[in-house]
């Protein structure tokens, strides 16, 4: 038996798991984490090393960080590792290769920012930003609308994309459909003002996204398993709802699941925090990705401040180190059923053994987040 620092088991973290192409060796994974460490779009080797790192220190499932899909307004930033392109492809392949000589496996988060690129990009400058209703996050005109011919392109970019990711050797691909990015754009309301099928009503607002994942599940075949990511709160509002109860989270996620999804990663900035805390009883004390699972039956990541005694918020702050906490309440919403993963982010950049040092019984030497272990990779 595993014991972790408060002395509870962990066995049943580190038992494997399997879902379509991913044949896990435990339950954690690498939370998909920004770095802008690609020159021109190319993983470098330092990025390889970086991944190789954490699969060496025995997280089970690597997500990458954000990685463009072939669009030109996916995003703003040179630096931000890109998804097509024989160079960047390549780069990504000796990720891929770094990560399975370690026992690990790994998915790209596959991304575009939508009206979140901003109005001054240092990528492709002169394309403007677009969003389903030329609307920034705050409801004020930013960027331009979608057209119906534009949602064409897209879905092929987005498919492009996955396809490219099974080409390279990943073992699934997790799609960015979270925190205000142009997936999510389209489910929150305050974003999406469309008057055509892809706006207006809650099944309307999901359309899109679920016509990607359809389509990228029709492209890579039935097997490579598709994650999806999304998020209640947004970047500009971490108060923000796109399910106001769990009716209406099953309007948004059933669609996804009949799409093709396999995997849902609910992100929330605190794993333990009820989803919708007005509920009575034991619903009303349930977090999202323990929601998520009920809705879908669908296995779940949960992530969110895990180890950490602050949320990652504050890592842009001037307050921005975490110091190190036991795991309890994780391990008590694991016993309770409510996800299938875990996903460690900043525990990780600050100690690429976190995982190995719990599973040996050293928890005690996991190390604390600090503002500089984001600024390197390590």
């Amino acid at each position: 038996m595993i014991v972790s620092d408060t002395s509870q088991p962990v066995d049943g973290l580190f038992e494997p798991f399997d879902v379509k192409s991913l044949h896990l060796r435990n339950r954690f994974a690498m939370a998909p984490m920004t770095r802008m460490c690609s020159p021109d779009g190319i993983p470098t080797r330092d990025v390889a090393e970086y991944y190789r790192r954490r699969a060496a220190g025995g997280v089970g499932l690597i997500i990458t960080e954000g990685t463009y899909i072939p669009d030109p307004a996916a995003g703003p930033d040179t630096a931000v590792p890109r998804h097509y392109g024989e160079q960047s492809l390549a780069g990504w392949k000796a990720v891929v290769d770094a990560v399975h000589g370690e026992g690990g496996q790994i998915i790209p988060q596959l991304w575009h920012l939508g009206v979140s690129r901003g109005d001054e990009p240092e990528l492709n400058p002169d394309v403007e930003s677009v969003s389903p209703s030329g609307l920034g996050l705050d409801g004020t005109d930013a960027g331009r609308a979608l057209t119906a011919s534009d949602l064409d392109a897209l879905r092929n970019a987005w498919v492009s994309a996955a396809v490219n990711a099974k080409a390279t050797g990943f073992d699934g691909i997790e799609l960015h459909g979270a925190h205000g990015y142009l997936l999510d754009q389209f489910l929150w309301e305050r974003t999406n003002l469309r008057s055509d099928n892809y706006g207006g009503t809650l099944e309307a607002r999901v359309r899109f996204p679920a016509e990607v994942v359809a389509a990228i599940r029709e492209a890579v075949g039935p097997d490579l398993a598709i994650v999806y990511r999304y998020s209640q709160w947004k970047s500009s509002d971490f108060n923000a709802r796109i399910a106001a109860t769990p009716d209406e989270l099953a309007r948004v996620l059933t669609p996804l699941v009949r799409a093709g999804v396999d995997v849902l990663h609910p992100s929330t900035r605190r794993h333990w925090e009820p989803a919708f805390p007005e509920l009575s009883g034991t619903d009303g004390e349930m977090g999202l990705a323990g929601w998520t699972k009920k809705i879908t039956g669908l296995p779940t990541i949960t992530v969110g401040s895990v180890g950490l005694d602050e949320v990652f918020t504050t890592s842009f702050t001037g307050r921005g180190d975490s110091n190190v906490t036991g795991i309890d309440r994780l391990l008590k919403q694991h016993d309770n059923g409510e996800f299938d993963l875990v996903a460690l982010g900043r525990a990780l950049l600050a100690d690429s053994e976190w995982v190995r040092k719990l599973q040996e019984g050293r928890s005690d030497e996991h190390i604390a987040f600090r503002q500089e272990h984001r600024k390197t990779l390590t």
